[in-house]
């Protein structure tokens, strides 16, 4: 009888402790800064925030993903936190005079990957960026097409990005993307 008590509380004891395991609030999320979002592995199947965006002043084609965080993001709100997004970026091809080349549809020809750029958001993520560089909570890491870390500092996206505002959630072509979203 004395065993089935001690087993019987232990078992309690047991229930006791793992509800407790459960009721605890999760891991906070370590604030990361410009430079260490990783690409990844997975981001080519992740929705298109938009498709074949055409730089022809930058001989240019761009491809846009989004996490499916940030496909919960709205016009009114912006982002939530968790959103990424990967914008990879494509030398245009170039005839002998170095003229863009156009497509029958009238697009530039995408040729070789020049860059790929990430933006991430969540809560305290940018917040070692300089004052008057502040995006809200956006970070932004680059790199070149073959994977390495791009040279350039982050401060040159922070700087693109600055005059978007909150309004804008500091995000590129904001307005085309909802339209899009709405148009659905």
């Amino acid at each position: 009888m004395k065993i089935r008590s001690f087993l019987s509380a232990l078992g309690a004891s047991a229930v006791l402790l793992s509800g407790c395991a459960l009721l605890q609030p999760p891991a906070p999320v370590v604030p990361l800064k410009d430079g260490e979002l990783a690409i990844p592995a997975d981001y080519k199947t992740w929705p298109k925030f938009l498709s074949e965006v055409q730089r022809p002043d930058a001989k240019q084609v761009r491809e846009i993903y989004m996490n499916p965080v940030a496909t919960q993001g709205t016009q009114a709100g912006g982002f939530p936190n968790g959103s990424v997004f990967v914008m990879e970026n494509y030398a245009a091809k170039v005839d002998a005079d170095g003229k863009a080349l156009v497509g029958a549809d009238g697009k530039l020809v995408k040729g070789n990957l020049l860059r790929v750029f990430l933006m991430g958001k969540n809560e305290g993520w940018g917040q070692s960026a300089p004052e008057g560089l502040k995006n809200g909570d956006w970070i932004y890491a680059g790199y070149l097409g073959n994977g390495d870390k791009a040279p350039e500092p982050a401060s040159a996206c922070r700087t693109c990005h600055m005059p978007l505002t909150q309004s804008k959630d500091f995000v590129h072509r904001y307005d085309e993307y909802f339209g899009k979203v709405a148009s659905k």
